[in-house]
Protein backbone atom coordinates (compact mmCIF):
# COMPACT_ATOMS: atom_id res chain seq x y z
CA UNK A 1 0.00 0.00 0.00
CA UNK A 2 2.97 2.34 0.53
CA UNK A 3 4.07 2.25 -3.10
CA UNK A 4 0.86 3.77 -4.58
CA UNK A 5 0.98 6.60 -2.03
CA UNK A 6 4.55 7.39 -2.98
CA UNK A 7 3.52 7.37 -6.64
CA UNK A 8 0.66 9.82 -6.09
CA UNK A 9 2.90 12.08 -4.03
CA UNK A 10 5.54 12.15 -6.73
CA UNK A 11 2.91 12.92 -9.35
CA UNK A 12 1.57 15.81 -7.31
CA UNK A 13 5.06 17.22 -6.78
CA UNK A 14 5.94 16.96 -10.46
CA UNK A 15 3.30 19.50 -11.63
CA UNK A 16 3.92 22.73 -9.70
CA UNK A 17 4.78 24.44 -12.98
CA UNK A 18 1.12 24.38 -14.03
CA UNK A 19 0.03 26.50 -11.08
CA UNK A 20 2.89 28.94 -11.60
CA UNK A 21 2.07 29.20 -15.31
CA UNK A 22 -1.60 29.83 -14.48
CA UNK A 23 -0.92 32.73 -12.13
CA UNK A 24 1.64 34.15 -14.56
CA UNK A 25 -0.96 34.10 -17.36
CA UNK A 26 -3.46 35.83 -15.05
CA UNK A 27 -0.95 38.57 -14.22
CA UNK A 28 -0.09 39.13 -17.88
CA UNK A 29 -3.77 39.20 -18.90
CA UNK A 30 -4.77 41.65 -16.15
CA UNK A 31 -1.77 43.88 -16.82
CA UNK A 32 -2.53 43.88 -20.53
CA UNK A 33 -6.15 44.78 -19.81
CA UNK A 34 -4.97 47.64 -17.60
CA UNK A 35 -2.80 49.14 -20.36
CA UNK A 36 -5.44 48.57 -23.04
CA UNK A 37 -8.06 50.35 -20.94
CA UNK A 38 -5.75 53.34 -20.54
CA UNK A 39 -6.22 53.36 -16.75
CA UNK A 40 -2.72 52.57 -15.56
CA UNK A 41 -3.04 54.16 -12.12
CA UNK A 42 -5.68 53.72 -9.42
CA UNK A 43 -8.28 56.46 -9.18
CA UNK A 44 -7.66 58.59 -6.11
CA UNK A 45 -10.32 59.65 -3.62
CA UNK A 46 -11.31 63.23 -2.92
CA UNK A 47 -9.01 63.41 0.12
CA UNK A 48 -5.99 62.64 -2.07
CA UNK A 49 -6.78 64.14 -5.48
CA UNK A 50 -9.56 66.68 -4.89
CA UNK A 51 -12.84 66.80 -6.79
CA UNK A 52 -16.17 68.63 -6.94
CA UNK A 53 -18.33 69.75 -4.04
CA UNK A 54 -22.05 70.42 -4.59
CA UNK A 55 -24.24 72.16 -2.01
CA UNK A 56 -27.99 71.53 -2.27
CA UNK A 57 -30.67 73.32 -0.25
CA UNK A 58 -33.96 71.60 0.54
CA UNK A 59 -37.20 73.33 -0.44
CA UNK A 60 -40.50 72.64 1.30
CA UNK A 61 -43.03 72.34 -1.51
CA UNK A 62 -46.11 70.31 -2.33
CA UNK A 63 -46.78 69.69 1.35
CA UNK A 64 -43.45 68.00 2.10
CA UNK A 65 -41.88 68.90 5.44
CA UNK A 66 -38.15 69.47 5.91
CA UNK A 67 -37.39 67.08 8.75
CA UNK A 68 -34.68 64.59 9.66
CA UNK A 69 -36.54 61.61 8.19
CA UNK A 70 -36.98 63.24 4.77
CA UNK A 71 -33.40 64.55 4.73
CA UNK A 72 -32.01 61.10 5.62
CA UNK A 73 -34.12 59.52 2.86
CA UNK A 74 -32.81 62.07 0.36
CA UNK A 75 -29.21 61.39 1.42
CA UNK A 76 -29.73 57.65 1.01
CA UNK A 77 -31.16 58.01 -2.51
CA UNK A 78 -28.47 60.48 -3.60
CA UNK A 79 -25.80 58.18 -2.18
CA UNK A 80 -27.13 55.30 -4.27
CA UNK A 81 -27.12 57.51 -7.35
CA UNK A 82 -23.53 58.67 -7.15
CA UNK A 83 -21.90 55.87 -5.19
CA UNK A 84 -23.15 52.79 -7.04
CA UNK A 85 -21.50 49.85 -5.13
CA UNK A 86 -20.41 52.18 -2.40
CA UNK A 87 -16.68 52.18 -3.22
CA UNK A 88 -16.41 55.23 -5.47
CA UNK A 89 -15.87 57.35 -2.34
CA UNK A 90 -18.41 60.01 -3.26
CA UNK A 91 -19.59 61.54 0.01
CA UNK A 92 -23.20 62.55 0.61
CA UNK A 93 -23.99 64.09 3.98
CA UNK A 94 -26.28 66.61 5.59
CA UNK A 95 -25.12 70.03 6.75
CA UNK A 96 -27.41 71.72 9.19
CA UNK A 97 -31.15 71.25 8.83
CA UNK A 98 -31.67 72.16 5.18
CA UNK A 99 -28.47 71.49 3.22
CA UNK A 100 -26.89 68.39 1.69
CA UNK A 101 -23.23 68.35 0.67
CA UNK A 102 -22.12 66.02 -2.14
CA UNK A 103 -18.37 65.56 -2.62
CA UNK A 104 -17.38 63.84 -5.87
CA UNK A 105 -13.74 62.74 -6.29
CA UNK A 106 -11.64 63.74 -9.26
CA UNK A 107 -11.89 61.25 -12.12
CA UNK A 108 -15.65 60.88 -11.80
CA UNK A 109 -17.77 62.39 -14.57
CA UNK A 110 -18.71 65.46 -12.53
CA UNK A 111 -21.25 66.70 -15.09
CA UNK A 112 -23.10 63.39 -15.11
CA UNK A 113 -22.93 63.24 -11.32
CA UNK A 114 -24.32 66.78 -11.07
CA UNK A 115 -27.18 65.79 -13.37
CA UNK A 116 -27.88 62.71 -11.26
CA UNK A 117 -27.76 64.62 -7.96
CA UNK A 118 -29.22 67.91 -9.12
CA UNK A 119 -32.26 66.24 -10.67
CA UNK A 120 -33.99 66.06 -7.33
CA UNK A 121 -37.65 67.01 -7.89
CA UNK A 122 -40.42 64.48 -7.63
CA UNK A 123 -41.16 62.12 -10.47
CA UNK A 124 -44.67 61.91 -11.92
CA UNK A 125 -46.45 60.13 -14.75
CA UNK A 126 -48.81 62.67 -16.32
CA UNK A 127 -51.13 62.21 -19.34
CA UNK A 128 -50.19 64.32 -22.36
CA UNK A 129 -52.99 66.66 -23.42
CA UNK A 130 -51.15 68.51 -26.18
CA UNK A 131 -47.65 69.01 -27.56
CA UNK A 132 -45.91 71.19 -30.15
CA UNK A 133 -42.48 71.95 -31.53
CA UNK A 134 -41.00 75.20 -30.23
CA UNK A 135 -38.21 77.48 -31.34
CA UNK A 136 -36.81 77.61 -34.86
CA UNK A 137 -38.04 74.08 -35.58
CA UNK A 138 -41.64 75.27 -35.17
CA UNK A 139 -41.37 77.28 -38.41
CA UNK A 140 -40.99 74.07 -40.43
CA UNK A 141 -43.94 72.29 -38.79
CA UNK A 142 -47.39 72.45 -40.41
CA UNK A 143 -49.46 75.47 -39.42
CA UNK A 144 -52.68 74.97 -37.44
CA UNK A 145 -55.83 74.46 -39.42
CA UNK A 146 -58.87 76.70 -39.16
CA UNK A 147 -60.44 74.34 -36.71
CA UNK A 148 -57.65 74.98 -34.24
CA UNK A 149 -55.98 71.58 -34.51
CA UNK A 150 -52.32 71.11 -35.33
CA UNK A 151 -50.28 68.20 -36.55
CA UNK A 152 -48.62 66.53 -33.61
CA UNK A 153 -44.87 66.56 -33.72
CA UNK A 154 -42.86 63.64 -32.43
CA UNK A 155 -42.56 63.49 -28.69
CA UNK A 156 -39.20 64.14 -27.04
CA UNK A 157 -38.78 60.43 -26.71
CA UNK A 158 -40.12 59.48 -30.13
CA UNK A 159 -36.64 58.74 -31.35
CA UNK A 160 -35.84 56.68 -28.30
CA UNK A 161 -39.08 55.48 -26.78
CA UNK A 162 -42.07 53.71 -28.12
CA UNK A 163 -45.10 51.79 -27.03
CA UNK A 164 -45.41 50.83 -23.43
CA UNK A 165 -46.86 47.43 -22.76
CA UNK A 166 -46.29 43.83 -21.85
CA UNK A 167 -44.37 43.35 -25.08
CA UNK A 168 -41.82 45.82 -26.39
CA UNK A 169 -42.39 47.21 -29.84
CA UNK A 170 -40.44 49.86 -31.67
CA UNK A 171 -42.18 53.11 -32.46
CA UNK A 172 -42.38 55.42 -35.41
CA UNK A 173 -42.97 59.15 -35.44
CA UNK A 174 -46.63 59.80 -34.72
CA UNK A 175 -48.60 61.43 -37.46
CA UNK A 176 -52.08 61.64 -36.00
CA UNK A 177 -53.51 65.10 -35.43
CA UNK A 178 -54.10 66.33 -31.91
CA UNK A 179 -55.72 69.44 -30.58
CA UNK A 180 -53.42 71.98 -29.02
CA UNK A 181 -56.09 74.66 -28.73
CA UNK A 182 -59.88 74.78 -28.40
CA UNK A 183 -62.52 72.85 -26.52
CA UNK A 184 -60.73 69.49 -26.28
CA UNK A 185 -57.84 71.01 -24.40
CA UNK A 186 -60.16 73.17 -22.31
CA UNK A 187 -62.10 70.14 -21.10
CA UNK A 188 -58.93 68.22 -20.38
CA UNK A 189 -57.59 71.03 -18.24
CA UNK A 190 -60.26 70.43 -15.64
CA UNK A 191 -58.70 68.67 -12.69
CA UNK A 192 -61.62 66.31 -12.31
CA UNK A 193 -61.70 65.27 -15.96
CA UNK A 194 -60.05 62.10 -17.25
CA UNK A 195 -57.98 61.66 -20.37
CA UNK A 196 -60.76 59.64 -21.91
CA UNK A 197 -63.14 62.52 -21.35
CA UNK A 198 -60.82 64.84 -23.15
CA UNK A 199 -60.50 62.35 -25.95
CA UNK A 200 -64.24 62.26 -26.47
CA UNK A 201 -64.11 65.79 -27.78
CA UNK A 202 -63.34 66.01 -31.45
CA UNK A 203 -59.75 66.90 -32.29
CA UNK A 204 -61.11 69.15 -35.00
CA UNK A 205 -63.50 71.07 -32.81
CA UNK A 206 -64.76 74.23 -34.43
CA UNK A 207 -64.30 77.66 -32.88
CA UNK A 208 -68.06 77.89 -32.30
CA UNK A 209 -67.99 74.66 -30.36
CA UNK A 210 -65.17 75.89 -28.20
CA UNK A 211 -66.93 79.16 -27.59
CA UNK A 212 -70.03 77.42 -26.26
CA UNK A 213 -68.19 76.47 -23.10
CA UNK A 214 -66.07 79.31 -21.85
CA UNK A 215 -62.94 78.22 -19.96
CA UNK A 216 -62.35 79.38 -16.41
CA UNK A 217 -59.79 82.04 -15.64
CA UNK A 218 -57.20 79.43 -14.49
CA UNK A 219 -57.76 77.32 -17.60
CA UNK A 220 -57.52 80.32 -19.90
CA UNK A 221 -54.34 81.43 -18.15
CA UNK A 222 -52.74 77.99 -18.55
CA UNK A 223 -53.73 77.86 -22.24
CA UNK A 224 -52.19 81.29 -22.75
CA UNK A 225 -49.00 80.18 -21.02
CA UNK A 226 -48.87 77.06 -23.20
CA UNK A 227 -49.34 79.12 -26.37
CA UNK A 228 -46.60 81.56 -25.39
CA UNK A 229 -44.17 78.91 -24.09
CA UNK A 230 -40.92 78.56 -26.07
CA UNK A 231 -38.92 75.65 -24.65
CA UNK A 232 -35.93 76.44 -26.83
CA UNK A 233 -35.25 79.34 -24.46
CA UNK A 234 -33.61 78.23 -21.21
CA UNK A 235 -35.22 80.97 -19.14
CA UNK A 236 -38.71 79.82 -20.14
CA UNK A 237 -38.22 76.06 -19.82
CA UNK A 238 -36.68 76.36 -16.35
CA UNK A 239 -39.85 78.04 -15.11
CA UNK A 240 -42.33 75.88 -17.06
CA UNK A 241 -44.64 74.12 -14.64
CA UNK A 242 -43.00 75.72 -11.62
CA UNK A 243 -45.06 75.35 -8.44
CA UNK A 244 -47.64 73.01 -10.01
CA UNK A 245 -49.26 70.56 -7.61
CA UNK A 246 -49.66 66.87 -8.48
CA UNK A 247 -53.44 67.19 -8.82
CA UNK A 248 -53.28 70.13 -11.23
CA UNK A 249 -52.50 70.32 -14.96
CA UNK A 250 -49.15 71.87 -15.82
CA UNK A 251 -46.68 72.65 -18.57
CA UNK A 252 -43.45 70.86 -19.43
CA UNK A 253 -40.54 70.84 -21.87
CA UNK A 254 -38.61 68.00 -23.44
CA UNK A 255 -35.80 67.58 -25.94
CA UNK A 256 -35.20 65.04 -28.70
CA UNK A 257 -32.39 65.13 -31.26
CA UNK A 258 -31.67 68.78 -30.47
CA UNK A 259 -35.32 69.87 -30.92
CA UNK A 260 -37.34 71.21 -27.98
CA UNK A 261 -41.04 70.39 -27.54
CA UNK A 262 -43.61 71.93 -25.23
CA UNK A 263 -46.23 69.87 -23.43
CA UNK A 264 -49.58 70.48 -21.86
CA UNK A 265 -49.88 67.82 -19.15
CA UNK A 266 -52.81 66.61 -17.11
CA UNK A 267 -52.90 65.88 -13.36
CA UNK A 268 -50.39 63.30 -12.13
CA UNK A 269 -51.76 59.78 -12.52
CA UNK A 270 -48.88 57.82 -10.93
CA UNK A 271 -46.27 59.00 -8.44
CA UNK A 272 -42.61 58.12 -8.92
CA UNK A 273 -42.51 56.68 -5.41
CA UNK A 274 -44.75 53.89 -6.69
CA UNK A 275 -42.05 52.63 -9.09
CA UNK A 276 -40.56 49.65 -7.29
CA UNK A 277 -37.72 48.93 -9.71
CA UNK A 278 -36.47 50.06 -13.11
CA UNK A 279 -33.55 48.76 -15.11
CA UNK A 280 -32.06 48.94 -18.59
CA UNK A 281 -32.04 45.63 -20.48
CA UNK A 282 -30.98 44.58 -23.96
CA UNK A 283 -33.59 42.56 -25.88
CA UNK A 284 -31.87 40.12 -28.23
CA UNK A 285 -34.96 38.07 -29.08
CA UNK A 286 -37.08 40.70 -30.81
CA UNK A 287 -34.18 42.89 -31.97
CA UNK A 288 -35.79 45.78 -30.08
CA UNK A 289 -32.41 46.85 -28.69
CA UNK A 290 -32.13 48.59 -25.34
CA UNK A 291 -35.32 48.83 -23.27
CA UNK A 292 -36.30 50.13 -19.87
CA UNK A 293 -38.38 47.79 -17.74
CA UNK A 294 -40.45 49.12 -14.83
CA UNK A 295 -42.03 47.30 -11.91
CA UNK A 296 -44.66 49.06 -9.77
CA UNK A 297 -45.79 48.35 -6.24
CA UNK A 298 -49.37 47.17 -5.71
CA UNK A 299 -50.79 50.69 -5.44
CA UNK A 300 -48.87 51.95 -8.45
CA UNK A 301 -49.77 48.88 -10.53
CA UNK A 302 -53.49 49.59 -10.12
CA UNK A 303 -53.06 53.29 -10.96
CA UNK A 304 -50.90 52.50 -13.98
CA UNK A 305 -53.42 49.96 -15.29
CA UNK A 306 -56.23 52.51 -14.94
CA UNK A 307 -54.40 55.36 -16.67
CA UNK A 308 -53.05 53.23 -19.52
CA UNK A 309 -56.52 51.80 -20.09
CA UNK A 310 -57.89 55.32 -20.46
CA UNK A 311 -55.00 56.57 -22.60
CA UNK A 312 -55.26 53.63 -25.01
CA UNK A 313 -58.71 54.92 -26.10
CA UNK A 314 -57.32 58.29 -27.17
CA UNK A 315 -55.63 59.53 -30.32
CA UNK A 316 -52.07 60.79 -30.43
CA UNK A 317 -50.69 62.60 -28.53
CA UNK A 318 -53.45 62.14 -25.95
CA UNK A 319 -52.60 58.43 -25.72
CA UNK A 320 -49.15 59.32 -24.36
CA UNK A 321 -48.07 59.77 -20.77
CA UNK A 322 -45.21 62.08 -19.90
CA UNK A 323 -42.55 60.98 -17.44
CA UNK A 324 -41.92 64.34 -15.78
CA UNK A 325 -38.87 64.90 -13.64
CA UNK A 326 -37.92 68.33 -12.30
CA UNK A 327 -40.31 69.99 -14.75
CA UNK A 328 -38.77 68.24 -17.77
CA UNK A 329 -40.48 65.56 -19.81
CA UNK A 330 -37.70 62.97 -19.95
CA UNK A 331 -39.81 60.53 -21.99
CA UNK A 332 -43.34 60.37 -23.39
CA UNK A 333 -44.13 56.86 -24.65
CA UNK A 334 -47.55 56.18 -26.14
CA UNK A 335 -49.92 53.44 -25.00
CA UNK A 336 -51.65 50.99 -27.33
CA UNK A 337 -53.49 48.94 -24.69
CA UNK A 338 -54.12 48.76 -20.97
CA UNK A 339 -51.07 47.51 -19.07
CA UNK A 340 -51.77 45.21 -16.16
CA UNK A 341 -49.58 42.99 -14.01
CA UNK A 342 -47.54 45.74 -12.37
CA UNK A 343 -44.76 45.82 -14.96
CA UNK A 344 -44.13 47.66 -18.23
CA UNK A 345 -41.49 48.22 -20.87
CA UNK A 346 -40.41 51.39 -22.63
CA UNK A 347 -38.77 50.49 -25.91
CA UNK A 348 -37.52 52.25 -29.03
CA UNK A 349 -34.20 53.46 -30.40
CA UNK A 350 -32.47 53.76 -27.03
CA UNK A 351 -28.71 53.78 -26.72
CA UNK A 352 -27.29 52.05 -23.69
CA UNK A 353 -26.55 55.34 -21.92
CA UNK A 354 -30.04 56.72 -22.64
CA UNK A 355 -31.70 53.55 -21.34
CA UNK A 356 -29.51 53.51 -18.23
CA UNK A 357 -30.11 57.19 -17.47
CA UNK A 358 -33.87 56.79 -17.81
CA UNK A 359 -33.79 53.69 -15.60
CA UNK A 360 -31.82 55.61 -12.96
CA UNK A 361 -34.32 58.47 -13.05
CA UNK A 362 -37.22 56.05 -12.64
CA UNK A 363 -35.46 54.19 -9.83
CA UNK A 364 -34.09 57.13 -7.86
CA UNK A 365 -36.08 60.09 -9.12
CA UNK A 366 -38.67 60.26 -6.37
CA UNK A 367 -37.25 62.23 -3.47
CA UNK A 368 -39.32 63.35 -0.49
CA UNK A 369 -38.12 66.94 -1.03
CA UNK A 370 -37.04 69.08 -3.91
CA UNK A 371 -33.58 70.68 -3.81
CA UNK A 372 -32.03 73.77 -5.27
CA UNK A 373 -28.36 73.83 -6.24
CA UNK A 374 -26.71 76.53 -4.15
CA UNK A 375 -23.07 76.22 -5.15
CA UNK A 376 -20.66 74.02 -7.09
CA UNK A 377 -16.99 74.35 -6.20
CA UNK A 378 -13.83 72.54 -7.20
CA UNK A 379 -12.07 71.11 -4.16
CA UNK A 380 -8.27 70.93 -4.26
CA UNK A 381 -6.54 68.32 -2.14
CA UNK A 382 -4.60 70.77 0.03
CA UNK A 383 -2.78 68.07 1.95
CA UNK A 384 -3.69 65.19 -0.33
CA UNK A 385 -0.29 64.89 -2.00
CA UNK A 386 1.55 65.04 1.33
CA UNK A 387 -0.87 62.56 2.89
CA UNK A 388 -0.44 60.15 -0.01
CA UNK A 389 3.34 60.41 0.22
CA UNK A 390 3.18 59.87 3.98
CA UNK A 391 0.95 56.82 3.52
CA UNK A 392 3.23 55.34 0.87
CA UNK A 393 6.26 56.04 3.05
CA UNK A 394 4.60 54.27 5.98
CA UNK A 395 3.84 51.30 3.74
CA UNK A 396 7.43 51.21 2.46
CA UNK A 397 8.81 51.31 6.02
CA UNK A 398 6.46 48.54 7.09
CA UNK A 399 7.40 46.42 4.08
CA UNK A 400 11.12 47.02 4.72
CA UNK A 401 10.79 45.92 8.36
CA UNK A 402 8.96 42.75 7.28
CA UNK A 403 11.69 41.97 4.72
CA UNK A 404 14.46 42.54 7.31
CA UNK A 405 12.72 40.17 9.71
CA UNK A 406 12.25 37.51 7.02
CA UNK A 407 15.88 37.70 5.90
CA UNK A 408 17.21 37.58 9.48
CA UNK A 409 14.99 34.70 10.59
CA UNK A 410 14.28 32.65 7.45
CA UNK A 411 17.35 33.47 5.33
CA UNK A 412 16.94 31.63 2.02
CA UNK A 413 13.22 31.14 2.57
CA UNK A 414 12.86 34.92 2.62
CA UNK A 415 13.31 34.84 -1.18
CA UNK A 416 10.07 32.86 -1.45
CA UNK A 417 8.28 35.28 0.85
CA UNK A 418 9.54 38.38 -1.00
CA UNK A 419 8.61 36.89 -4.39
CA UNK A 420 5.13 36.11 -3.06
CA UNK A 421 4.76 39.64 -1.67
CA UNK A 422 5.81 41.03 -5.05
CA UNK A 423 3.20 38.94 -6.90
CA UNK A 424 0.54 39.96 -4.37
CA UNK A 425 1.51 43.63 -4.76
CA UNK A 426 1.32 43.47 -8.57
CA UNK A 427 -2.12 41.83 -8.49
CA UNK A 428 -3.40 44.35 -5.94
CA UNK A 429 -2.17 47.35 -7.95
CA UNK A 430 -3.52 46.09 -11.28
CA UNK A 431 -6.93 45.22 -9.83
CA UNK A 432 -7.20 48.62 -8.12
CA UNK A 433 -6.42 50.33 -11.43
CA UNK A 434 -9.03 48.23 -13.26
CA UNK A 435 -11.71 48.58 -10.57
CA UNK A 436 -11.59 52.39 -10.82
CA UNK A 437 -13.41 52.62 -14.18
CA UNK A 438 -15.25 49.31 -13.65
CA UNK A 439 -17.06 49.95 -10.35
CA UNK A 440 -15.91 53.45 -9.39
CA UNK A 441 -13.35 52.33 -6.79
CA UNK A 442 -11.30 55.25 -5.50
CA UNK A 443 -8.15 54.88 -3.41
CA UNK A 444 -8.32 57.08 -0.32
CA UNK A 445 -6.23 57.20 2.85
CA UNK A 446 -8.20 54.47 4.69
CA UNK A 447 -7.82 52.25 1.61
CA UNK A 448 -4.06 52.83 1.71
CA UNK A 449 -4.13 51.79 5.37
CA UNK A 450 -5.99 48.63 4.38
CA UNK A 451 -3.28 47.81 1.84
CA UNK A 452 -0.57 48.33 4.48
CA UNK A 453 -2.38 46.05 6.94
CA UNK A 454 -2.59 43.45 4.16
CA UNK A 455 1.23 43.21 4.09
CA UNK A 456 1.16 41.72 7.56
CA UNK A 457 -1.73 39.39 6.72
CA UNK A 458 0.05 38.10 3.62
CA UNK A 459 3.38 37.64 5.42
CA UNK A 460 1.58 35.76 8.19
CA UNK A 461 0.39 33.14 5.69
CA UNK A 462 3.94 32.50 4.50
CA UNK A 463 5.21 32.23 8.07
CA UNK A 464 2.55 29.63 8.94
CA UNK A 465 3.63 27.47 6.01
CA UNK A 466 7.35 27.88 6.68
CA UNK A 467 6.95 26.93 10.34
CA UNK A 468 5.00 23.80 9.42
CA UNK A 469 7.85 22.77 7.08
CA UNK A 470 10.41 23.38 9.79
CA UNK A 471 8.37 21.32 12.24
CA UNK A 472 8.47 18.40 9.82
CA UNK A 473 12.24 18.75 9.47
CA UNK A 474 12.59 18.74 13.25
CA UNK A 475 10.81 15.40 13.22
CA UNK A 476 13.65 14.02 11.13
CA UNK A 477 12.15 14.19 7.63
CA UNK A 478 13.98 15.43 4.55
CA UNK A 479 12.82 18.59 2.79
CA UNK A 480 10.78 17.17 -0.12
CA UNK A 481 8.41 15.06 2.01
CA UNK A 482 8.38 17.82 4.65
CA UNK A 483 7.07 20.36 2.10
CA UNK A 484 4.19 18.07 1.10
CA UNK A 485 3.32 16.88 4.62
CA UNK A 486 3.34 20.42 6.00
CA UNK A 487 0.99 21.79 3.34
CA UNK A 488 -2.36 20.25 4.49
CA UNK A 489 -1.97 21.56 8.04
CA UNK A 490 -0.72 24.98 6.91
CA UNK A 491 -3.47 25.22 4.29
CA UNK A 492 -6.18 24.66 6.89
CA UNK A 493 -4.74 27.32 9.22
CA UNK A 494 -4.32 29.85 6.39
CA UNK A 495 -7.88 29.39 5.15
CA UNK A 496 -9.36 29.80 8.63
CA UNK A 497 -7.27 32.93 9.29
CA UNK A 498 -8.12 34.53 5.94
CA UNK A 499 -11.80 33.66 6.31
CA UNK A 500 -11.94 35.51 9.64
CA UNK A 501 -10.20 38.55 8.08
CA UNK A 502 -12.52 38.52 5.06
CA UNK A 503 -15.60 38.17 7.28
CA UNK A 504 -14.51 41.16 9.36
CA UNK A 505 -13.93 43.19 6.17
CA UNK A 506 -17.34 42.20 4.77
CA UNK A 507 -19.18 43.16 7.95
CA UNK A 508 -17.29 46.46 8.12
CA UNK A 509 -18.15 47.19 4.48
CA UNK A 510 -21.86 46.51 5.01
CA UNK A 511 -22.41 48.41 8.25
CA UNK A 512 -20.28 51.49 7.51
CA UNK A 513 -20.41 54.27 4.93
CA UNK A 514 -17.99 56.64 3.24
CA UNK A 515 -14.26 56.34 3.71
CA UNK A 516 -14.36 53.37 6.08
CA UNK A 517 -15.81 51.31 3.26
CA UNK A 518 -12.63 51.97 1.28
CA UNK A 519 -10.59 50.40 4.09
CA UNK A 520 -12.94 47.41 4.30
CA UNK A 521 -12.99 46.88 0.53
CA UNK A 522 -9.19 46.97 0.24
CA UNK A 523 -8.78 44.62 3.20
CA UNK A 524 -11.23 42.13 1.72
CA UNK A 525 -9.62 42.32 -1.73
CA UNK A 526 -6.10 41.72 -0.43
CA UNK A 527 -7.31 38.86 1.77
CA UNK A 528 -8.75 37.06 -1.26
CA UNK A 529 -5.53 37.70 -3.18
CA UNK A 530 -3.53 36.26 -0.28
CA UNK A 531 -5.32 32.91 -0.70
CA UNK A 532 -4.73 32.99 -4.47
CA UNK A 533 -1.00 33.76 -4.10
CA UNK A 534 -0.36 31.14 -1.40
CA UNK A 535 -2.16 28.39 -3.32
CA UNK A 536 -0.96 29.18 -6.85
CA UNK A 537 2.49 30.68 -6.21
CA UNK A 538 4.02 30.10 -2.77
CA UNK A 539 3.25 26.38 -2.48
CA UNK A 540 4.29 25.46 -6.08
CA UNK A 541 7.46 27.55 -5.72
CA UNK A 542 8.39 25.74 -2.51
CA UNK A 543 7.84 22.42 -4.24
CA UNK A 544 10.28 23.41 -6.99
CA UNK A 545 12.90 24.79 -4.58
CA UNK A 546 12.76 21.62 -2.50
CA UNK A 547 14.36 19.84 -5.48
CA UNK A 548 17.34 22.22 -5.53
CA UNK A 549 20.48 21.16 -3.73
CA UNK A 550 20.82 24.45 -1.84
CA UNK A 551 17.56 23.85 0.01
CA UNK A 552 17.34 20.04 -0.11
CA UNK A 553 20.78 19.59 1.44
CA UNK A 554 19.81 21.82 4.35
CA UNK A 555 22.36 24.55 3.74
CA UNK A 556 23.08 26.80 6.68
CA UNK A 557 21.85 29.82 4.68
CA UNK A 558 18.69 28.16 3.42
CA UNK A 559 16.81 28.59 6.68
CA UNK A 560 16.14 24.85 6.70
CA UNK A 561 19.34 23.54 8.32
CA UNK A 562 18.30 20.43 10.33
CA UNK A 563 21.12 20.99 12.84
CA UNK A 564 20.13 24.59 13.52
CA UNK A 565 16.49 23.54 13.85
CA UNK A 566 17.39 20.81 16.37
CA UNK A 567 16.19 17.99 14.16
CA UNK A 568 15.98 14.46 15.57
CA UNK A 569 18.04 11.77 13.88
CA UNK A 570 16.05 9.92 11.23
CA UNK A 571 14.15 6.92 12.50
CA UNK A 572 15.52 3.64 11.24
CA UNK A 573 13.80 0.31 11.44
CA UNK A 574 15.88 -2.39 13.14
CA UNK A 575 15.13 -6.06 13.47
CA UNK A 576 14.50 -7.04 17.04
CA UNK A 577 16.43 -10.11 18.26
CA UNK A 578 14.35 -13.21 18.82
CA UNK A 579 13.64 -13.86 22.51
CA UNK A 580 15.80 -16.57 24.06
CA UNK A 581 13.99 -19.63 25.43
CA UNK A 582 15.77 -21.36 28.29
CA UNK A 583 15.22 -24.96 29.09
CA UNK A 584 14.64 -26.07 32.57
CA UNK A 585 17.24 -28.42 33.89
Amino acid sequence: MAAPKRGRSASAQSKPGRALALILIAIVALTGGMFLSGHTTPRLGIDLAGGTSITLEAKADQGSAINKANMDTAVEIMNRRVNGLGVSEAEVQTQGDRNIIVNIPKGTNSKEARDQVGTTAKLYFRPVLAQDVTGSAAATSPSPSASGSSTASPSPSASKSGSTGEKATSSSSPSASATSQGRAVTDALKADSTPSASASASSSASPSASASTAPSAAEAKLQAQYTALDCSKKAQRTTAGEGAKPGEPTLGCGESSGVWYKYLLGPAAVDGTEVKKAQAVFDTQTAAGWQVTMTFNSKGAKKFADITGQLAKNTQPQNEFGIVLDGEVVSSPYVSSSITGGSAQISGSFTQDEAQNLANMLSYGALPLSFQEQSVTTVTAALGGDQLHAGLLAGAIGLLLVVIYLVAYYRGLSLVAMASLLVSGILTYVLMALLGPAIGFALNLPAVCGAIVAIGITADSFIVYFERIRDEIREGRSLRPAVERAWPRARRTILVSDFVSFLAAAVLFIVTVGKVQGFAFTLGLTTVLDVVVVFFFTKPLMTLLARRKFFASGSKWSGLDPKSLGAKPPLRRTRRPAPAHTKEA
